[in-house]
């Protein structure tokens, strides 16, 4: 095998996979380093996201819901289900199924497009020269002409809160409890926090949720935010605002966990389990060699420009080590279009449209800008509001928590953004990415004909709200 190629990514997430796969497709020489092993030590693609992040997060969420919906919410359609139980390593075992079941369709799909995979730990060297070091430890050297740096990130590790793997653990570990905590602390209550959180109260613990900040999910729209709150809170969930922790203390198979309340006050809690969920940082560990040319920024993300290429030429970097925010999505679009920009073609990615996802029960979705973000900007807007609980799909289905809120310019009417929490949110904001990316208007939306009865008619509902057109609610007074 030569050791030099056209193409060499450093890591299979959704950013190097997809970057891998559209080089080779491109007719371009391809191989992909990987050092992620599975529980038997082999070698395996997919990175944090189908691992050990979004996908097993996905699968116990969609597990743990329908143990709720059938021991809480049948009744309402005169179904009676008796005695449920949940048999949690079952559901851990669907789990591993659902990812090995992914993570091997990688391996197939580097083997039909002719990508070579290299498991082991990548490192960038000077010269576009990548130093591979085998699970044995045996050490090879690679050439390409371009190298795409996708390594992903990991947990933020906080000093109050070590993690211990067995009581304190971070969102890995939260994916592996072998029985229900019957009392559970969250540090942080931000989409991985109230993902976890929601699995594990959906299951019978009670979950308290510790969030340093004083605004609930402050980077989406507030209006949303409030409701999500409401609706979180009315599902069980203890979240708590302004709570800074401070300490926490194992003792045996419980941890006491210290904190500082929204009056200042000092607190203490008890658990069985703690999950330490505050972020993520970019994971540039042994990534790069001193004289590789590549530049890290202050908050020791790798430097790139608009097109994601670093400081060194011929050099590329991509997904959750670079600016923006850390999305599989967004990773995934960024390896596409640089894996095209290799091969000679004008590829742009449109950063102002990347849709942001929140896989609770109701979820939370948005794409462009919030009101916040629009007001601060010192632009003119005109919103419209439409509640799922004026759709008649969603009270066929017994779920009408939640809103879509529409956001238009107030001059020439093109939508600014859309955010929703509600039933299905993630699938019906991808409507509005598509029509932003083409310019639409909140007329534009108003004027399509929805089918009857959908869910998305809610948004068509919400884009009609925009000019007061909204047929099934009493229309607000129009924004001047």
């Amino acid at each position: 095998m030569s050791n030099k190629y056209d193409v060499i990514v450093i890591g299979s997430g959704p950013a190097g996979y997809v970057a891998a796969i559209r080089a080779a497709q491109l007719g371009l020489k391809t191989a992909c380093v990987e050092k992620w092993k599975n529980k038997e030590g082999k070698g395996v693609n997919g990175g944090t996201c189908l691992n050990v992040g979004c996908i097993p997060s996905k699968a116990l969420l969609d597990s743990s819901y329908k143990y709720h919906e059938a021991k809480e919410a049948l009744d309402v359609h005169g179904i009676s289900t008796g005695n449920v139980e949940i048999n949690i390593p079952s559901m851990l075992a669907r789990k591993e199924s659902i990812v090995k079941q992914l993570t091997g369709g990688i391996g197939g799909l580097f083997m039909a497009n002719k990508v070579t995979s290299l498991f082991g730990t990548g490192k960038l060297l000077a010269g576009r020269k990548v130093e591979v070091t085998d699970f044995e430890g045996k050490v090879e050297i690679y050439e390409a002409d371009n190298v795409i740096l996708a390594p992903g990130s990991v947990p933020v590790n906080i000093p109050v809160a070590p993690i211990d793997n067995d009581v304190v653990v971070d969102s890995t570990g939260a994916l592996e409890f072998q029985e229900i905590p019957k009392r559970l602390g969250v540090i942080g209550g931000g989409v991985i926090g109230l993902e976890l959180g929601s699995v594990w109260n959906r299951l019978g613990s009670d979950v308290v949720v510790l969030e340093a900040m004083d605004t609930f999910l402050s980077v989406m729209d507030q209006q949303i935010a409030k409701e999500t709150k409401k609706i979180m809170t009315k599902q069980g969930l203890d979240i708590r605002l302004s709570c800074r922790v401070v300490g926490s203390e194992v003792k045996g198979k419980e941890v006491e966990v210290s904190f500082t309340d929204k009056d200042g006050a000092e607190q203490k809690q008890t658990f069985d389990k703690l999950i330490v969920c505050v972020g993520r940082r970019p994971f540039t560990t042994n990534l790069l060699a001193e004289d590789s040319g590549v530049n890290l920024d202050e908050r020791g993300f790798i430097y790139v420009n608009d097109l994601c290429s670093t400081d060194a030429p011929g050099v590329w970097a991509v997904g959750d080590v670079v600016r923006g925010p850390m999305l599989a999505h967004k990773g995934s679009e960024e390896g596409v279009m640089v894996a095209e920009r290799i091969a000679g073609q004008k590829t742009l990615m449109n950063y102002d449209i990347v849709p942001n996802v929140i896989y609770t029960h109701p979820e939370v979705a948005s794409v462009g800008r919030t009101e916040e973000q629009i007001k601060a900007d010192g632009e003119p807007y005109n919103i419209g509001v439409f509640p799922f609980v004026a759709s008649g799909r969603a009270l066929a289905a017994n779920d009408k928590d939640g809103m879509v809120k529409m956001i238009a310019h107030a001059e020439t009417d093109r939508i600014l953004g859309c955010h929703i929490v509600g039933p299905s949110a993630a699938d019906l904001v991808q409507q509005i990415a598509i029509a932003m990316e083409f310019g639409s208007t909140a007329e534009d939306i108003g004027l399509i004909v929805f089918g009857h009865p959908t869910l998305s008619e809610a948004v068509h509902e919400a884009a009609l709200a925009v000019h007061g057109h909204a047929i099934h609610i009493p229309n607000k007074k129009k924004r001047k």
